[in-house]
C-alpha cells in the first residue's frame, strides 16, 4: 500500500504524525505534502520528515489569494502524482480532493469543523472525496452518507495520555499563555478575534498570578515584544501542558488546551459554533468560548477561574471524565488506514467497534 498525505496546517500534520511512524513501521509507504503555513514546515524539519513543500512561498491573504493559491496548488499536487502510484490520498485541502477525483484514486476527507463552520471548503472538497472521516459531533450536512465518524476529537490522536507524555516545565511555573491567530483561512472571513487593546487589558490581570508568553502567527506590536514566546515549534505543546491557563482566539489551540485539562478561554466569533468546543465546554466543562461583542465576560471569565481554587486539579478530573469516554484515536486511526476499503463497511455496519480502541 502507498498513500500520499497533504497537510496545509500543524494541526493536521500532528494529527497524522503518530499513525504515520506506525504505518511505515508495517511497511506502508507513505509520502508527504505540504504547503507553507505557520511553523509546518519547522516541525517537519524537527521530525526529519522527508516531504515535498508544493506552496513554499505561501499566499496571499482575501478571496483572490486563496483562489490563486488554490489554483497553484492544484496544478502542481497534479504534476507531482501524474506518474506516481498511490492506493489512497489523505489530508483536509481540497486540492486533494480535486486530484483524487480525477485521478480515480479514493480520497479520505480529515477534517473537525462542522460545515456550516467551514461551507466553502466543503462545497469546493466534499463533493469529490470519497470518505469524510471526521469527530461523531461533527456535522456535514447532506454529505453525511459518505461520513464515518469517530468517538473522538483529532488532537487526542497525539495528545492521549498514551501518546503523550508531560515533561517538566521549560519556564518558571505559574504562568499564562496568549495564543493570536491570523484568522485568514477559507472559514475565518467575517471572523474577529484578539485586538491589541484587549490584550494589553488581559495581561496585568494574569500578571499578578504568575508569568505571560504570548504566542502569535502574526508579528506583535512592539510593545508586547517582551512577552513573545520564543521556543522550538515541537516545544508548544509541552509549554501548553504546564500552562496555569490558555487565553486565546486559537480553535485549534484551544482543542488542543482542552486535551490536556489546561483551562482555556476562546475568545472568538466562532463561540458557540463549533460542534467538537462546544461538546467540550458543555459536556465536560474544559474550555469556555465568549463572542467578540462580550468583552467584559471575556475579562468576567478570567478572573472566575483565577480565583478557583485548586484549579489544576478541578480540570484534571474534568479531562479524565472527557478521557474515559473517548477512543485512542491514533490507534483508530492505524486500524482504518491499514484495513481501508473494509474497515469503511465495518464502521457502517457496526459502529461500535471503534469501542476496542479505547
Amino acid at each position: 500500500m502507498k498513500i500520499l498525505f497533504y497537510f496545509g496546517h500543524p494541526s493536521q500534520y500532528l494529527f497524522l504524525r503518530n499513525p504515520i511512524n506506525i504505518l511505515k513501521k508495517k511497511g506502508i509507504d507513505c509520502d508527504l505534502i505540504i504547503k507553507s503555513k505557520d511553523v509546518l514546515e519547522k516541525l517537519l524539519i524537527e521530525n526529519k520528515e522527508a516531504y515535498i513543500n508544493i506552496l513554499p512561498e505561501g499566499r496571499n491573504s482575501g478571496r483572490i489569494g486563496i483562489l490563486t493559491g488554490l489554483i497553484k496548488r492544484d496544478y502542481r499536487l497534479f504534476r507531482f502524482v501524474k506518474n506516481r502510484h498511490y492506493d489512497i490520498f489523505i489530508g483536509t485541502d481540497p486540492s486533494l480532493a480535486h486530484i483524487g477525483f480525477l485521478k480515480r484514486i479514493p480520497v479520505i476527507t480529515v477534517l473537525e469543523d462542522d460545515i456550516h463552520v467551514v461551507p466553502e471548503l466543503a462545497w469546493i472538497t466534499f463533493p469529490f472525496t470519497s470518505l469524510i472521516l471526521t469527530p461523531k459531533e461533527c456535522q456535514t450536512g447532506k454529505f453525511e452518507k459518505r461520513t464515518i465518524h469517530y468517538n473522538g476529537y483529532m488532537k487526542l490522536a497525539y495528545l492521549h495520555p498514551g501518546r503523550f507524555s508531560k515533561k517538566a516545565a521549560i519556564f518558571k511555573q505559574p504562568y499564562f499563555l496568549i495564543r493570536t491567530s491570523r484568522l485568514d483561512a477559507y472559514h475565518d472571513a467575517g471572523i474577529s478575534g484578539f485586538t491589541f487593546q484587549i490584550i494589553q487589558r488581559i495581561i496585568p490581570l494574569l500578571l499578578n498570578k504568575g508569568s505571560v508568553y504570548i504566542s502569535s502567527e502574526g508579528t506583535l506590536d512592539e510593545s508586547l515584544k517582551p512577552f513573545e514566546l520564543k521556543i522550538n515549534p515541537t516545544e508548544v505543546q509541552q509549554v501548553l501542558a504546564n500552562a496555569t491557563m490558555l487565553i486565546s482566539d486559537s480553535q485549534s489551540m484551544s482543542m488542543e488546551a482542552a486535551m490536556l485539562g489546561v483551562p482555556s478561554i476562546r475568545f472568538s466569533d466562532f463561540a458557540g459554533r463549533i460542534s467538537v468546543l462546544d461538546e467540550l465546554e458543555n459536556v465536560y466543562g474544559l474550555t469556555f468560548g465568549i463572542p467578540t461583542d462580550s468583552q467584559n465576560r471575556l475579562f468576567d471569565k478570567i478572573n472566575e477561574l483565577l480565583s478557583l481554587l485548586d484549579l489544576e486539579k478541578e480540570f484534571q478530573n474534568r479531562r479524565q471524565k472527557m478521557l474515559r469516554d473517548k477512543i485512542d484515536v491514533t490507534a483508530f486511526m492505524v486500524w482504518f488506514i491499514e484495513n481501508y476499503p473494509d474497515s469503511v463497511n465495518i464502521m457502517k455496519e457496526n459502529p461500535e467497534y471503534q469501542d476496542r480502541f479505547r
